[in-house]
């Protein structure tokens, strides 16, 4: 319980303290020219569509691990029932 009050009035006066000294020109530091929303949507339109084509992969590749023959694709417990 102390802790919290602790924490709390700390994170209080922090927050009064704060003001316009602390404030970042995030514009200085980061150039954003109009390539940027391109290298964006690159980005996402990867982050996107890999899910997609790696579950088409796996949903190909699956069947053709399959057997074919109906012996090898019986159960033991179909077996037994021979």
């Amino acid at each position: 319980m102390t802790r919290r009050l602790v924490s709390q009035l700390g994170f209080a006066l922090l927050a009064l303290r704060a003001g316009s000294s602390l404030a970042v020109d995030s514009y200085r530091y980061m150039h954003v020219t109009i390539e940027t929303p391109w290298m964006i949507f690159l980005f996402l339109l990867v982050a996107v569509f890999v899910p997609f084509i790696l579950m088409l992969v796996l949903m190909w590749r699956r069947p053709a691990q399959k057997p074919t023959d109906e012996s090898d694709a019986a159960t033991p417990a179909q077996k037994s029932q021979r």
